[in-house]
């Protein structure tokens, strides 16, 4: 098959290295600058990605264009590209508005018959300031629209929200005279966990995943929001929380042709489950991750995808544990913090072929003699993942293989999955959300 992918930062570069390695044809067009070098050496890099859409059109059905992300009206454009008849696998603009309009979002969630938390959204300080005077309360800080990162975000941790007003101001003066919209989101005690699914532009393939995601920067849940340091997912014993949840959506995904992979983040507590937000994208690390537990190939999946012809995949049982290892400037970037790239990547021992399988490259490539270095703007650096039947088996095999992965200052977290092992499952269990054993 032949596979073009499109993004900024080359973010689903795991997922090409698994395309090329089981015999693909892989170009990929990364738009910024300094990730250049990321899988140079390793994956194909087209400077413009329009001169090709005649090479993937010559391979008819096996033909497919990958979008990595939701920014600068994508979504527009795959919706487009589906018009003039490429199979075209990632999102839509339905997707973008899900994913961008968080207040939006929140009152789709509410017409499938979803339980939402109150959603106030403003786009002047003065306003949120005043809320947040006549209403004191813990809320969390999130940004609409592109531009913004999973660090612009906020949970706030004082009882009158005084810490969420002084955020406000800071964002607000930091972006100046931009527009700039943001939602209130009242805060929820209980487990985060999502639920993910493909999508064919008809109906979803099951099975479903289910993850627990690991944010913050700092064990502790201390640091910066990071997007994700690791993350543990599973496809067993998904379907009662999947029909619950992220399967009410179908029609309306149908309806608006969405085409790709799409996560609905919750909240789960005994007052119910509480949608957060969407991803309308493969989510990084978290398509890494799970590929651990695809025994179908990425090339079938695909495949099956754009046929549209239903079906489902096959998976391993058990779980699998992700840990993202960064370096420097992560969780900033290289135009906020100047900081070198080229360190090197390696590993202790020879890789067996399971190892390999859970080596996932994120901002790396070749340099000119062949050794594997750190490159991009991110410091995400790669993934390792452990699988198992229990998550602590699947954790003590993804520690094994970090321990194993050299690279000069390299940081990631050692407990992912803690927080699950010790309580965070048994509460879920409880409320009845897994389907039966």
């Amino acid at each position: 098959m032949r596979f073009l992918g499109i993004g900024d930062t080359c973010d689903l570069n795991a997922l090409y290295v698994r395309l090329v390695e089981d015999g693909h044809e892989v170009r990929v067009s990364i738009s910024e600058p300094l990730c250049h070098g990321v899988l140079a050496g390793i994956v194909t890099r087209v400077e413009e990605w329009r001169e090709h859409l005649g090479w993937v059109r010559e391979a008819g059905p096996d033909g497919v264009i990958l979008f990595e992300n939701v920014a600068h009206e994508r979504g527009a454009l795959q919706d487009e590209l589906r018009r003039d008849g490429y199979n075209v696998v990632g999102g839509s603009a339905y997707g973008d508005q899900l994913e961008k309009d968080r207040a939006y979002a929140q009152s789709v969630l509410a017409g499938i018959g979803l339980k939402i938390a109150g959603v106030w959204e403003f786009d002047q300080e003065a306003s949120a300031l005043a809320f947040l005077a006549e209403r004191p309360g813990r809320y969390v800080l999130k940004f609409s629209g592109d531009g913004f990162g999973a660090a612009d975000n906020y949970v706030g941790r004082m009882r009158d929200g005084r810490d969420v007003a002084a955020m406000v101001s800071a964002r607000m003066r930091q972006r100046g005279a931009k527009p700039t919209r943001f939602i209130l989101m009242e805060h929820l005690d209980g487990v985060e966990m999502g639920v993910g699914a493909y999508f064919d532009g008809t109906r979803f393939l099951p099975p479903a995943c289910l993850d627990w995601e690991h944010k913050h920067f700092f064990p502790g849940d201390l640091g910066e929001l990071t997007g994700e340091m690791g993350t543990v997912v599973t496809y067993a014993r998904t379907r009662r929380f999947f029909d619950l949840t992220l399967g009410r959506m179908q029609p309306l995904l149908r309806e608006n042709g969405y085409l790709g992979y799409i996560n609905l983040n919750t909240i789960v507590n005994e007052a119910g489950i509480w949608p957060l937000e969407f991803t309308c994208r493969f989510g990084y690390p978290g398509f890494a991750i799970l590929d651990s537990l695809q025994k179908t190939s990425w090339g079938e999946l695909f495949r099956t995808m754009t046929s549209g012809s239903g079906g489902t995949f096959e998976t391993r049982p058990g779980f699998a544990v992700g840990v993202v290892m960064t370096t420097r400037p992560f969780p900033y970037i290289r135009t906020y913090v100047a900081e070198p790239i080229g360190l090197p990547v390696l590993f202790e021992g020879e890789l067996s072929t399971e190892d390999r399988a859970n080596v996932h490259y994120g901002e790396v490539g070749l340099d000119e003699a062949g050794q594997l270095v750190t490159a991009g703007y991110h410091g995400w650096t790669l993934v390792v993942t452990g699988t198992g039947l229990t998550i602590r088996e699947a954790q003590a095999r993804a520690y094994a293989l970090a321990d194993r992965t050299v690279i000069p200052n390299v940081r990631y977290r050692r407990d992912i999955g803690d927080k699950l092992v010790a309580r965070q499952w048994a509460d879920v269990e409880r409320l009845g959300l897994f389907d039966p054993i």
